[in-house]
C-alpha cells in the first residue's frame, strides 16, 4: 500500500514541481483554500498555540494571523515539492543569505559549525548553503514510516548534495567525522517539543515553561563544535533571506544551557516580529509546566 501510494503521487508532485512560478502561486492558493475552509487541517491546535502565546492580540489579530499562516505553510510545503526539480541559480536567487562571510570565517578556524535555526519561514531552502560553504553540510531530519516517501524527502533534501542524518544516528556521524577529521556543517531544528521522558532542561518559550532539546549545545560542548543561529525572514512570497548570528565559539566555556536559552529567545524575537512564518501546527507547548515530573532527570543531568 505504501508503494501504491508513492506511485500515484510521484508523477503529480513531479508536475507540480515544473509549473513557472505564477501558476505555482495559484496552486497553493487552490490548496490553501481547501486545507483552511474545507479540511481545517489542525486549525483548533494553530488557534490554541496562538492564544495561549500571543494573548495580548485580540481575537481578530489572531484570526489575521492564523489565515496567513496557512497561506504561509501551504506556499513552504508545494516549495518543498519545488525542490524536486528547481534549478541551483533560481534557488539562489530566491534564498540569500545576507552574511555567508561569518561562516566562512568560522570554517578557516577548523571548527565544525553546529547551525541552530527554527521551524520558521522555510528552513527547507536552507539546504542551498552547500553551494556557499567548504564544509560538507548535513541536515538533522526525522524519518517518516513510509520508506517511499522517506526516500523521496531525502533525495529532495539532498539535491544539493547536503547529507541527511537520522535524528537517532546524530551523535554516531559527527563522532565519527571528528575521529576522521572531516570537518561538518550541521543543520539543527531545535525548536520543536522532545519526548517528556527524555528531557533534561526546561525553559520558559513565549511565555511558557516547556522541555527543551538541548541536544545540539551538548554535542557542541563534547566535540568542541562552534554553534551559530540564522534568523530566516520571508522577504516576499517566494523569496527568502538569512542571516547569521554566532551562537558560541568556545561552548564549554559558557554554562550548561546558556547556549539554548540564548537560542530560544532569538526564536521568540523572529515570531514576534512576523508570527505568521512559524510552524503552529505542532503542539509545541503540550508538556507545558512538567518541569515537576521531570526534576530527578534533570537534576542528575547536570550533575
Amino acid at each position: 500500500m505504501q508503494f501504491i501510494l508513492y506511485i500515484i503521487a510521484y508523477p503529480f508532485l513531479w508536475c507540480v514541481s515544473i509549473l513557472p512560478f505564477p501558476v505555482f502561486y495559484l496552486l497553493s492558493d487552490c490548496v490553501y483554500f481547501i486545507v483552511y475552509h474545507v479540511i481545517g487541517y489542525r486549525k483548533k491546535t494553530v488557534r490554541d498555540n496562538l492564544a495561549d502565546t500571543l494573548p495580548h492580540l485580540s481575537v481578530a489579530e489572531r484570526r489575521r494571523i492564523e489565515k496567513k499562516f496557512f497561506q504561509h505553510m501551504c506556499d513552504m510545503f508545494l516549495e518543498m515539492v519545488k525542490t524536486m526539480t528547481i534549478s541551483e541559480a533560481e534557488m539562489k536567487k530566491r534564498f540569500v543569505f545576507t552574511n555567508i562571510e561569518l561562516v566562512k570565517e568560522m570554517e578557516r578556524k577548523n571548527k565544525s559549525i553546529i547551525m541552530m535555526c527554527a521551524h520558521y519561514a522555510s528552513w527547507e531552502w536552507l539546504i542551498i548553503i552547500e553551494k556557499y560553504i567548504d564544509f560538507g553540510t548535513y541536515a538533522v531530519y526525522k524519518k517518516i514510516q513510509n520508506k517511499y516517501f522517506d526516500k523521496l524527502i531525502r533525495d529532495i533534501r539532498s539535491r544539493f548534495k547536503s547529507t541527511l542524518i537520522e535524528a537517532k544516528e546524530t551523535v554516531d556521524v559527527i563522532r565519527r567525522n571528528e575521529i576522521e577529521n572531516k570537518k561538518g556543517f550541521y543543520g539543527f531544528a531545535s525548536d520543536q517539543s522532545p519526548q517528556l521522558h527524555r528531557t533534561n532542561y526546561f525553559d520558559t518559550f513565549m511565555g511558557i515553561n516547556v522541555p527543551v532539546f538541548t541536544g545540539a549545545e551538548m554535542l557542541a560542548k563534547k566535540l568542541d563544535l562552534s554553534l551559530v543561529f540564522v534568523k530566516v525572514q520571508k522577504v516576499k512570497r517566494g523569496h527568502y533571506q538569512a542571516t547569521f548570528v554566532p551562537l558560541a565559539e568556545n561552548p564549554k566555556e559558557i554554562p550548561n544551557y546558556e547556549i539554548t536559552s540564548t537560542y530560544l529567545r532569538m526564536v521568540e524575537e523572529q515570531i514576534y516580529e512576523a508570527p505568521e512564518f512559524y510552524l503552529w501546527t505542532h503542539k509545541r507547548w503540550k508538556h507545558r509546566d512538567k518541569q515537576s515530573e521531570r526534576s530527578p532527570r534533570i537534576k542528575k543531568a547536570l550533575n
